[in-house]
């Protein structure tokens, strides 16, 4: 532990300055709404090149005063374009805001692990705006991330689902889902569930890097890394209710309120859901989600920043439906017992210091209990021998987590270089029990009733340990020009007990084994200017096996690491006077290695390393708006995912599509607000998703679908109404669908509905 403080001690002092400075240059002015000239409090206003920033007071005013002379500020507000002014002199300055839907150049965090502009970060990054979560107001969170191009969130009922970006529709751990930037879940004990996780009304704002970036937040940040950033307090009181319902027995209620009593200040939101009698049979569901943050303004310099998230899920799973079912919409669950079961709590405090305008330290504590319970329907296994039996299981996955991560930014005085570093440890107990359980089928193939033969599968203790080390190095060799480097070492340790004797189902022998990778990245940006750009990037990526992946149901653990080398580039333009933005990325990651799930005949499945795949593609992005009151917004992805080089079975696959692999993911919106009535907004959007094949031999296609969603809104002072029609046109579809020996596998996608709300707004933001 000496060591660890000796290391520490070393890290800041090298950055820390020793010389005091004494000149004082202030600026001052004033953010307003550029349509309606309305003061904006609460603007993030910062110096270019320095760890300076402050906020607009509640008149809309700043101040903001360095020891060394500056001329570029950026002002950024979330539902806002970001802005940056140059400045002459101590004259007042008076910024207009234009407010926007998308901001495909918006100020982010993710990128960097801290402020920066869109046109400073080589990769394909989207922010979903405060003001775009509002106007969609999600009942879950695909119908947000789904906006996203190259995104594909799948729904798998009741909050539940799995993620693809630059991937296949698959389960896999590759894509970091964090809060605040910290991980909501350690390296090894991954669940393409996580996100039920995370409370929706708690999200002020959304970020999503697509493409590898291991360099800066480690392993499993293959596919993507999605940043869910809590709201800041609000200087005044603010507050919301609102309350929503569906014609299939769905209700929500949100709640938050915010404000600041001296240097504190508090924000309060969650939401409780209940699911009853839905359009699909075994499909209710409860969820009470919860997040308090504080923020304390310690001094001028030094800020505490404290946030506790805790949310419970209790819910049916009805698992998939057959071809007949399926097809004659034959919504009545086989399942009527299974069930997931979800508590995950967290709590993080930062402790930030600006020992001057040019060097920042956050260091950043964090602990996690998390455990899942379930009697899972993807587990339960028909006897083929005999129609009226079937076996199962239930079991719990729980963790603990204590967290710790330094990082220190300073800014170097050169070449308007910056250097952002890092170490971080995340040390996570894990425990897993699974007990075998024989199942009774009636005369439909429903599974009706089950008995728990008190015969373990899987019971095992591991000690997991990730450490890591990165940099960030940033720097414009000639202007316009931004060139950024980063380096990532990971070393991931289980320990692994095993309680079982080598004869049980999950029979691997006590044993530790330790993965350790070094994640490159480098790129540039280079910035035309009147809004045009471009970017390119390489990098590389690392999975070390997954806890379940490597010891559950396995004997002797086989599994080798995962890399994946990443090329991208893209760019963005404004156009036609600032009527029409694009952006749009082109990428190839190879993989070598990677971990795929395979079916077996009997419809379980077992995992493998594929020996070399490549994903590549497209991905843009198009915003038009002629004129204020319209706008139409397009987005999607054409990709090729494929085998390299695999064999399965005896059966080279070489040269084939990896299975449920769409080659065209697509989403349109148009959006009306009439000048004419104030407060109202009406949009509709179109969701694609094309064919894909259902088995890695490729010998059938499930043929994709399109949908037609509508949302509606009037906001008269501080009421809001609201109405979001999905699925519109009541199409059949299927999330995902799959193929086994056995016959066609299909997770039905939502019939139409209609889902009303009703909110109150206290106070103005």
């Amino acid at each position: 532990m000496k060591t660890v403080y000796l290391y520490a001690l070393l890290f800041l002092s090298f950055f820390v300055p020793t010389q005091p400075l004494f000149a004082q240059y202030t600026v001052k002015g004033i953010v307003v709404d550029a349509a309606t000239q309305e003061a904006l409090p609460g603007v993030n206003v910062f110096v270019k090149g320095t760890t300076l920033g402050t906020v607009s007071r509640d008149d809309g005013t700043f101040s903001i005063t360095a020891s060394t002379p500056f001329s570029s500020l950026t002002f950024s507000y979330l539902g806002y374009k970001a802005s940056t002014v140059e400045r002459t002199g101590e004259e007042d300055l008076r910024i207009a805001l234009e407010p926007t839907l998308v901001d495909l150049q918006p100020v982010i965090i993710s990128a960097s692990r801290g402020v920066q502009a869109r046109t400073d970060a080589p990769v394909a990054v989207d922010a979903i705006s405060a003001l775009k979560l509002e106007e969609t107001k999600p009942t879950m969170l695909y119908q947000a991330l789904n906006q996203v191009p190259g995104v594909h969130m799948v729904n798998l009922g009741s909050e539940q689902h799995s993620m693809s970006i630059r991937q296949p529709l698959q389960y896999k751990a590759l894509f970091v889902y964090m809060e605040d930037g910290i991980p909501i879940r350690p390296t090894g004990v991954f669940n393409h569930n996580a996100l039920i996780e995370m409370n929706m009304a708690g999200i002020e704002r959304i970020e999503v890097i697509r493409g590898p970036s291991s360099a800066l937040y480690g392993s499993n940040a293959v596919g993507g890394a999605i940043n869910f950033i809590t709201p800041e307090p609000t200087r005044e009181f603010t507050g919301y209710l609102n309350a929503r319902v569906d014609n299939f027995g769905y209700r929500r209620s949100d709640f938050n309120a915010s404000s600041t009593v001296g240097k504190i200040g508090f924000y309060a939101g969650g939401y409780l859901a209940r699911q009853r009698d839905g359009w699909a049979d075994h499909s209710d569901f409860d969820k009470f989600s919860l997040t308090l943050r504080a923020d304390y303004d310690i001094s001028n310099k030094t800020e505490l920043v404290t946030t506790f998230t805790s949310n419970h899920l209790d819910t049916d799973m009805r698992g998939s439906l057959d071809s007949l079912n399926f097809y004659g919409r034959g919504y009545s669950s086989l399942q009527t017992f299974t069930y997931r079961q979800v508590d995950a709590t967290r709590l993080r405090s930062t402790l930030s210091h600006n020992w001057n305008e040019k060097q920042q330290t956050a260091f950043s504590v964090s602990y996690r209990d998390n455990a899942v319970g379930q009697l899972p329907s993807y587990r339960v296994r028909n006897d083929r021998s005999n129609a009226a039996r079937a076996t199962g299981e239930i079991n719990e996955n729980s963790f603990t987590s204590y967290v710790a991560n330094l990082q220190h930014k300073a800014f170097l005085g050169f070449l308007d270089a910056s250097i952002t570093a890092g170490l971080s440890t995340d040390f996570s107990p894990n425990t897993y029990f699974a007990r075998f359980l024989e199942i009774d089928r009636n005369e439909d193939g429903q599974y009706v009733n089950f008995v728990d033969m008190d015969s373990s599968l899987t019971d095992y203790d591991i000690d997991l340990l990730n450490t890591g080390a990165y940099a960030q190095f940033e720097f414009t060799p000639v202007q316009k020009l931004r060139v950024v480097a980063a380096l990532r070492y990971d070393r991931i340790d289980y320990k692994y007990d095993n309680h079982l004797p080598a004869s049980a189902f999950s029979g691997a022998p006590d044993e530790t084994n330790g993965f350790n990778s070094v994640s490159p990245k480098i790129g540039f940006t280079y910035d035309f200017g009147q809004g045009i750009g471009l970017y390119a990037n390489a990098s590389q990526g690392f999975i070390p096996p997954e806890v379940g992946e490597l010891y559950r149901g396995v004997d002797v653990p086989t599994l080798k690491p995962a890399t994946f080398d990443s090329y991208e580039t893209g760019g963005w333009a404004a156009l036609l006077k600032g009527k029409l933005y694009v952006n749009a990325s082109i990428y190839q990651m190879d993989g070598r290695n990677e971990i795929i799930s395979v079916q077996l005949d009997d419809g379980s499945s077992v995992n493998r390393n594929a020996g070399k795949t490549r994903h590549s593609g497209v991905e843009y992005a198009f915003v038009y708006t002629p004129v204020r009151s319209l706008s139409f917004r397009l987005g999607g992805t054409n990709a090729k995912h494929e085998f390299v080089r695999h064999e399965d079975g005896g059966v080279v696959l070489d040269g084939n599509e990896m299975d449920r692999a769409p080659q065209w993911i697509a989403n349109a919106e148009v959006t009306f607000k009439p000048a004419f009535l104030p407060g109202a907004r009406i949009g509709l959007e179109w969701q694609h998703l094309g064919n894909y094949y259902l088995d890695a031999a490729n010998t059938q296609e499930y043929e994709g679908y399109d949908l037609l969603h509508v949302r509606a809104g009037y906001q008269i002072r501080n009421v809001e109404v609201w109405a979001n029609l999905e699925n519109m046109t009541d199409e059949l579809y299927a999330n995902v669908a799959s193929k086994s020996r056995w016959g066609h596998s299909f997770n039905p996608g939502a019939a139409r509905n209609v889902v009303f709300g009703i909110g109150y707004k206290f106070g103005q933001r």
